[in-house]
């Protein structure tokens, strides 16, 4: 295991974080218990969890997770573990605020997010608190290339929702920020707004990363390098689909795909299939597993601060955790990009 700084703090998290949207929904407590466990005996120190989880959501899911996670952190020392959660950003899931109003990144929906997880985590702060997505409207989570502006004069700006962080911040209920699903523009006003003494600075950005999606080069890349602002990969492995379970259009019994079947649709297309099939070749070559293969190049990666990792069953945990182990060389860099250029980011 391997511990990178958080931005420009003085905090150490380990290049492997543990996610833990499974936990309530595909996995019961003491499974989630025992993950949990393992990881932490592995040197895995940052575990990441939301407001949101267990997906997919709902009214009996949300919350979950982080109770959960709150009865196994009081077996251990708090100090040693350190705790991401997220507020979800504008949506329509009214069952996520008593008020059953929609998600906004204001005073009052930030504050009972807040206080919503560290009852649930049953604890007194949070060590790295996420914006889980904008509040404002920019076509997140479509099936879309590009970005399509749309006037939105009702945006929570991003000052007054640093504002608000400020104040927790200073009361101890959390410790650092950050953004996730997020844009170049945002993360830039985000960064402005913080350096011109309005609201903590972010110290990472959550943003979807993989063999199959590398839009974060497009723009983040170089602020992430710059402004000394990492990325917490999430679906290092596509939901699934760098594993190779799903090629040639098999559908294992208990598989999210299986279970939630548009959950995943995102990494489902013709595009998608052609080029894992390509990685997994190269993989089978070099003598190393396709999931190997993915989780080692998102690790490698100049920008990386950790890779979140997300398993239904021990057997997948021990197998993401050691995928890191192996070597990557020059000859693997090249084979991976010459893929990359035939099959540009086909799952964004």
């Amino acid at each position: 295991m391997q511990y990178r700084t958080l931005g420009k703090t003085e905090l150490k998290v380990s290049n492997v974080s543990l996610g833990t949207m499974t936990f309530g929904r595909q996995n019961s407590e003491p499974e989630s218990h025992e993950q949990l466990d393992y990881a932490f005996s592995r040197g895995v120190n940052f575990i990441d969890t939301a407001e949101l989880y267990a997906v997919p959501s709902g009214p009996e899911f949300a919350g979950e997770t982080e109770k959960i996670i709150g009865n196994w952190l009081k077996t251990k020392s708090r100090d040693d573990v350190m705790i991401a959660s997220k507020v979800a950003g504008r949506s329509n899931m009214d069952f996520l605020r008593e008020s059953h109003s929609e998600t906004r990144l204001n005073k009052e929906q930030i504050t009972a997010a807040l206080e919503g997880s560290l009852k649930r985590l049953d604890t007194d702060y949070i060590d790295v608190y996420y914006l889980h997505w904008p509040d404002r409207k920019i076509g997140l989570f479509a099936d879309s290339f590009g970005y399509e502006h749309q006037e939105d004069p009702g945006a929570i700006p991003i000052e007054e929702t640093l504002s608000i962080l400020d104040g927790f911040q200073k009361a101890g209920k959390i410790r650092h920020i950050a953004v996730s699903n997020e844009t170049p523009w945002g993360v830039m006003k985000y960064l402005e707004h913080s350096n011109n003494g309005v609201g903590p600075r972010p110290t990472i950005i959550q943003n979807a990363y993989s063999l199959i999606n590398r839009l974060f080069e497009h723009g983040l890349a170089e602020i992430a390098a710059r402004e000394d602002i990492g990325l917490a990969a999430y679906s290092p492995l596509g939901g699934g689909s760098l594993t190779g379970k799903y090629i040639n259009g098999a559908l294992p019994k208990g598989s999210r795909r299986e279970r939630f079947p548009g959950f995943t649709t995102r990494y489902q297309s013709n595009h998608t299939a052609e080029a894992i099939l390509k990685y997994e070749k190269l993989a089978r070559e070099r003598g190393i597993s396709l999931t190997q293969l993915a989780q080692k190049f998102v690790d490698t990666r100049p920008f990386m601060t950790t890779n979140i990792i997300g398993a239904t069953t021990m057997d997948q945990l021990k197998e993401n955790i050691d995928a890191f182990e192996i070597e990557w060389d020059d000859e693997l860099e090249a084979a991976v990009n010459k893929i990359h250029r035939e099959n540009p980011s086909p799952a964004p």
